[in-house]
């Protein structure tokens, strides 16, 4: 480096020149570099976009590889005030009368009442049992009602009693209650009572509720269950019983669910399309602006839209005969998307649901698992979308030695730049002086223009 900006010898703004030189040296690289930089960049984040409308995509097609999702059943019932129902795919449509005459409840004993619940009640042990099954609580010398509530509720063997103090007009009562309802379940208490101590006395058991079990007529037909909750009485239906009342009566109703197919149709359709709109802005040229988008004339790009392309015009067998997306009232448009035919939808949900189910949910062939399949190769870790990312990654890491690497030559480049401007100038500042001594010695010869007469 110079010692001063200005050349003693010269008067130039040495600095200022060298400066200028390595700029003009290195701008065009500098600026290839930023203008590869923003390439990558943008690329990069094209990719992560394309990954995501392609998973995005990928994940609307789950419920279609389910053969399930096409025989879903809806179930209708005339009154809901006393009875709901669901069902599953083995449900048989058709429609049944429904009567309630009794719900399921559970057993309630209380103990005998005493004059403080946290006063103590004597000493022992209480076994308690449900339906052949049993476990123990100790009570200890000083333990109160409130204790054994509580040891009772804790015990990690407990098989589905719980346990609650009431205080009525006669004094505090524990309260025991199955968990489960039904005459299945009902609770036993036996007291070993220490040396008298009145553990026996307390723990003398009233039925305050008696165990019921549900009582149902289906078409008729006299059902019996320990819980509110009955399923298979009707093949693939669980009735849930919540007010009894045989005055009353419902018709419940079963049918196909074409509607969860239609929604998962549909769904299909909207993402498909919202991948073909992203894809498409980021291949388009605008003619306008003179501007191409990041992956215009891709070709990973050009082969998922061709792969999915054919996957959807494809012709698929089914029990019934061959189908394709378009007998579905789905078809493709000019510009790619696919749009819906309503009416036609509707009829082939109604008539063709096992051609529907067949074309989209067959293992390995059908339409979904075809799609999935492509994408996959696309998206998975490892895929072709992730090789890209590393690629891409790469690049940017060249670039970043390259800029390194330039830095590095300009730094050389203007350190000798310097030391050649201020050796010229320091010759030309010795020059100047060797100029001066001389002039003044000339000056000063017999004759000369500065002697004396």
């Amino acid at each position: 480096m110079g010692l001063t900006s200005v050349g003693i010898g010269t008067g130039m703004d040495i600095n200022g020149i060298v400066a200028a030189l390595v700029d003009a040296e290195s701008a065009p690289k500098v600026a290839s570099f930023d203008a590869t930089e923003k390439e990558i960049e943008a690329e990069i984040s094209a990719m992560g976009t394309l990954k995501s409308a392609l998973t995005s995509f990928q994940e609307s097609l789950e419920e279609l590889t389910d053969p399930d999702t096409f025989i879903a059943r809806k179930v209708d019932v005339s009154s809901s005030s006393y009875i709901s129902a669901e069902a599953d795919g083995t449900a048989v449509e058709g429609s049944y009368k429904i009567e309630v005459e009794q719900l399921a409840e559970s057993q309630k004993l209380g103990s005998m009442p005493v004059d403080d619940a946290s006063a103590a009640i004597g000493e022992g042990s209480l076994t308690l049992a449900v339906d052949g099954e049993e476990f123990i609580v100790d009570v200890a010398e000083g333990d109160s009602l409130e204790t054994i509530m509580q040891k009772i509720n804790d015990a990690e063997d407990n098989i589905g009693i719980t346990a609650t103090i009431i205080t009525g007009d006669s004094g505090p009562q524990l309260v025991m209650t199955s968990d489960e309802t039904g005459t299945a379940k009902q609770i036993t208490v036996t007291a070993d009572d220490t040396s008298g101590s009145g553990l026996s006395d307390t723990f003398t058991m009233t039925e305050l509720s008696a165990a019921k079990d549900a009582i149902l007529y289906v078409d008729g037909l006299k059902v019996t269950s320990g819980s509110n909750t009955v399923e298979n009485v009707i093949t693939g239906v669980t009735l849930t019983a919540s007010d009894a009342d045989l005055s009353k009566s419902t018709t419940l109703s079963i049918s196909a669910d074409t509607g969860t197919v239609q929604k998962s149709i549909e769904g299909f359709v909207e993402s498909y399309n919202s991948l073909m709109s992203k894809i498409s802005s980021m291949t388009a040229y605008n003619a306008d602006t003179d501007t191409a988008g990041v992956l215009q004339g891709d070709s990973m790009v050009r082969s998922i839209q061709s792969q999915l392309r054919g996957v959807l015009s494809s012709t698929y067998d089914s029990e019934d005969g061959a189908t394709m997306l378009a007998n579905l009232g789905v078809k493709t448009t000019q510009t790619g998307t696919l749009e819906i035919e309503e009416d036609k939808l509707t009829s082939a949900l109604e008539n063709d649901m096992t051609q529907i189910r067949d074309m989209f949910a067959t293992e390995d062939t059908g339409l979904a698992a075809r799609i999935d399949g492509v994408l996959d190769f696309y998206v998975q870790t490892g895929g072709t979308i992730d090789s890209r990312d590393e690629t891409l990654d790469s690049q940017m890491s060249r670039l970043t030695d390259s800029r390194e690497q330039l830095e590095t030559k300009m730094a050389s480049y203007e350190s000798r730049l310097l030391d050649q401007f201020n050796a010229m100038d320091l010759l030309v500042a010795n020059l100047s002086a060797q100029s001066a001594d001389l002039a003044t010695r000339l000056a000063s010869l017999p004759g000369g223009a500065g002697a004396s007469s």
